[in-house]
């Protein structure tokens, strides 16, 4: 017997769980979610994680049908009755059912489902300790004039375009650049490259404001790295003493070739290994996460 998910109020067996066809989340990618990370019994950055999808709702004009208690409330319960304590938690709220015009108007009811799953680590670990092979992708980031990157929407297809590149290259991941030919981000992920012992990574004008890229940032500073935020281009990835991807699945990886060309001496560098441990340090921890059960 499988997992079950959270669908519009009710505990449903997963290979039981069904949107209608004409839900807009399905027809259109008209809908927000989130990944969240569960460690040892605590759902790490929860309210930083409601605080996105609930601004990602607002941007769109999508009214989200419960209260933030009601919704958190309902993340811990679908992780109780499925007995887990770490996890990958993906709430989704969709427009709705209405019809095959793209009107909002016609959907009455928005959709609300959550998913969770057993899970370690999106790559293994043998990927943590050799890094990705990537490359820089031709399918451009979406623009912010469009919809911001910060409404993290149901709609992936440039992201997706950019994931093929690579599957297409024998590559581990795509890196996308903005439409000025800026780095941007990964696929799913924050990028972070290190120069002389200082990092760097894009401005959230251009990409996701990812919640892992701010703890990595909030750890990098209490470690006394210097972070800066600004814009580079394809030059400065590869002239990078080190490069690693940051999100909520993938944790911190590190990336050891880019275009064929090795990242330094093509192995995970310092700075990325130290990140990591203290990263691991705060997952699972009462100051970092919302406790699942009361113990």
């Amino acid at each position: 017997m499988g997992l079950k998910v959270y669908l519009n109020g009710e505990f449903v067996p997963e290979e039981e769980a069904k949107v209608s066809v004409f839900d807009h989340g399905f027809l259109y990618g008209d809908g927000v979610f989130e990944g969240i990370r569960a460690y040892d019994g605590y759902v790490f950055k929860l309210e930083e994680h409601l605080d996105r999808l609930y601004d990602s709702a607002r941007a769109i004009n999508l009214e989200i049908p419960m209260s933030r208690a009601e919704l958190r409330e309902a993340i811990l319960e679908t992780l109780r009755v499925n007995g887990l304590r770490t996890a990958y938690i993906r709430p989704i709220v969709t427009r709705g059912v209405g019809d095959l015009g793209i009107d909002p108007r016609k959907c009455p009811e928005p959709g609300v489902i959550i998913l969770v799953k057993d899970w370690k680590t999106l790559y293994p670990e043998e990927l943590y300790e050799r890094g990705l092979r990537a490359i820089v992708a031709s399918t451009r980031a979406r623009p912010p004039e469009s919809l911001p990157p910060s409404v993290k929407s149901l709609n992936y297809l440039t992201n997706i375009m950019a994931k093929l590149e690579a599957i297409a290259a024998g590559a581990d991941e795509a890196i996308m650049l903005d439409v000025r030919g800026f780095v941007a981000e990964g696929t799913a992920d924050n990028l972070f490259l290190v120069k002389k012992g200082v990092l760097y990574t894009p401005p959230v004008t251009t990409n996701l404001p990812g919640i892992t890229r701010g703890v990595v940032i909030e750890l990098a500073r209490e470690a006394g790295y210097p972070v800066r935020e600004e814009y580079f281009g394809v030059a400065q990835l590869y002239g990078a003493d080190e490069v690693f991807l940051t999100g909520t699945a993938a944790e911190l990886i590190p990336v050891v070739e880019i275009d064929g060309r090795p990242v330094a001496d093509g192995k995970p560098g310092p700075v990325f290994r130290d990140l990591r441990q203290r990263f691991k340090a705060i997952t699972g921890k009462p100051e970092t996460g919302v406790p699942i059960y009361n113990e």
